[in-house]
């Protein structure tokens, strides 16, 4: 998939748990951990917000693309 969750590394910049962000955000320690080890399909705008707000950062520091490199063509 090329658009990549950086969740993880934002919140081990800001030394905050899954716990912790779950209860700041009222979403659940589950959904968050999918978010943030890349097994989410889809984040809803509110969500990012949130995020965004408890940790203090930008949509762009908390999802980026990575496109698939391509194969070679002949």
């Amino acid at each position: 998939m090329p658009i990549v969750s950086k969740l993880k590394v934002v919140m081990a910049d800001r030394d905050v748990s899954v716990n912790e962000l779950s209860e700041k955000v009222g979403r659940s320690a589950v959904n968050l951990s999918h978010l943030r080890c890349n097994r989410s399909k889809s984040i809803r705008f509110s969500l990012l917000e949130e995020l965004c707000r408890e940790l203090r950062c930008q949509p762009g520091d908390l999802l980026v693309y990575e496109p698939a490199p391509r194969e070679e063509q002949d």
